[in-house]
């Protein structure tokens, strides 16, 4: 029996497969393929053997049956230092292989066409690649596995200075089995997603990809890494196409994902600036400059370094306005060339252009816990999804209904206890992430003055006590909406009617932690 090393090559992505078995024919490998692996290398002139030729046994099952055979996995799982594995290998003919190069049917591409069919989606279930590679990584200490073809220079590299580290072979073996898991994920996802579970799962599968390495997280001591889900369809930061300015931060990321979060909730042109994932300002109006001036009136202190997102093309005028402050990032579903050209005249400032229009469908957050992960959908009800009554005597004016419609909007929004302030388009004060919900009302209140006459209050929470309406009264609010459902309620009520306050109860809470 030949004693000459052998290659198993069999490789969906063909990129760099051709120089890389050159190179494995000119160290003295013998290469070992299959299908369109086979062809590709044949075509080029370099040699290789068949499968079918090692295990005497032809494809079946329309090529669903190729290398799944003793021949193959048992060459794969020998252990070379052991005499009763090498002694069975010479009694049944079976010759070992020491480098395997797979990757896997493209699973995820398929399932994101649009085109796709479910039975494309199964056919595109690789079964023989992913037991190969298990088989192999399993036997790391006795075979090489490849499954990156960012890795083929390197095994090249170690091949012909003689022999490959067995630390290097681990490390690719743990390759391997990430690859691997997160494949199976792909597929466990995309059952679920047909299948459509009722309720949590028992096991919660997932899998993201990096796209980028930060240079530190939320401070300079953390290390830190930005990855996405691949399967992700929805508007997103991945999703992104940065026109300018310095590499994105941890926190320039979640303060962009919130500010993007929060624009999105709008149909009417609208502006959102974000300073530590809260909102400092949020304007709406005809045209994104009203709303952004707006935006800016609310809060022309906090906005200094925040993020801004708008939901139309930044035009040239508002392009001008920003350009005059410092800010960290400007989000919009288009830049005009002109608002361009403004911009990028600051070289640190971020560009981000983010597709708006794409879907914004139920969604999960999953938030990390010490040794676990919580799960829940993403907070979506809007005032269509509550059942709104009107508590007290008075009922809001239709001005008021559409002050109450925006700070209902923005308190989603803000950091848990909530208080939004809102008058004529704006926000004019924003309590958060107060330990008492009258502590973030008075904040709200202070940081709106005298705007707070006619004003309208949104909490994210129930009042569990009347002690909110009367610092909004004694501000000159005028309309008030909550969730309700305080077994206090009534005064509340009583309250508000006492000083002619309108109140709304929705039987909603976004609380946000």
């Amino acid at each position: 029996m030949a004693q000459h090393k052998r290659a198993l090559i069999s490789v969906s992505n063909k990129a760099g497969i051709v120089s890389f078995a050159q190179q494995l024919v000119q160290l003295g490998y013998e290469l070992i393929s299959t299908g369109g692996t086979k062809r590709t290398l044949e075509e080029a002139g370099v040699p290789v053997i068949s499968v079918s030729e090692v295990t005497e046994f032809p494809e079946i099952l329309q090529g669903r049956v190729k290398t799944l055979h003793p021949h193959i996995h048992a060459g794969l799982l020998a252990q070379k230092t052991n005499d009763d594995h090498v002694k069975q290998l010479e009694d049944l003919g079976i010759q070992g292989i020491d480098l395997v190069v797979v990757n896997l049917y493209p699973f995820k591409e398929t399932i994101m066409k649009p085109s796709m069919t479910e039975e494309e989606a199964i056919e595109n279930i690789d079964i023989g690649g992913p037991t190969m590679l298990r088989a192999a990584a399993k036997n790391f200490a006795h075979v090489t596995v490849v499954v990156r073809p960012d890795d083929y220079q390197v095994v090249i590299s170690y091949l012909q200075k003689g022999d490959i580290p067995l630390a290097y072979r681990k490390q690719l073996a743990a390759n391997v089995f990430e690859h691997t898991a997160s494949y199976d994920t792909l597929i466990a996802n995309y059952f679920a997603e047909v299948v459509k579970h009722e309720g949590a799962p028992d096991q919660w599968t997932t899998t993201f990809e990096k796209v980028q390495t930060l240079r530190y997280g939320e401070n300079p001591h953390q290390q830190a890494a930005f990855y996405v889900d691949p399967l992700y369809k929805g508007v997103s930061l991945a999703n992104a196409t940065q026109l300018n300015g310095k590499e994105l931060s941890y926190n320039n990321l979640q303060d962009a994902n919130a500010a993007l979060s929060m624009v999105l909730d709008f149909e009417q042109p609208a502006a959102v600036a974000v300073k530590h994932m809260n909102p400092c300002g949020v304007g709406i109006g005809d045209t994104i400059e009203i709303a952004y001036d707006r935006a800016y009136e609310a809060d022309s202190v906090s906005i200094f370094g925040g993020i801004v997102a708008v939901n139309r093309e930044l035009d040239e005028a508002t392009a001008w306005k920003m350009k005059e402050i410092f800010l960290e990032i400007i989000i919009a579903p288009s830049f005009s060339q002109e608002a361009l050209h403004v911009l990028e005249e600051k070289t640190n400032l971020r560009l981000l252009q983010v597709d708006m229009n794409q879907d914004k469908g139920v969604d999960k957050q999953l938030t990390s816990v010490r040794g676990g992960l919580l799960v829940q959908d993403v907070d979506q009800a809007t005032l269509a999804d509550a059942t709104v009554t009107v508590a007290t005597d008075r009922k809001p004016t239709e001005q008021e209904w559409k002050d109450l419609q925006l700070a209902w909007k923005v308190v989603k929004h803000v950091k848990s206890n909530a208080i939004v302030v809102a008058e004529g388009q704006q926000t004019i004060g924003i309590g958060a992430g107060q330990m008492n919900r009258v502590g973030a009302a008075k904040i709200a209140i202070e940081q709106a003055g005298e705007k707070c006459q006619g004003a309208a209050l949104a909490s994210d929470a129930f009042f569990p006590m009347p002690d909110t309406v009367e610092a909004a009264a004694q501000a000159g609010v005028t309309t008030i909406i909550q969730p309700g459902g305080s077994k206090r309620d009534q005064e509340s009520i009583d309250a508000c009617n006492k000083h002619g306050i309108s109140m709304v109860f929705t039987g909603v809470r976004h609380f946000k932690h």
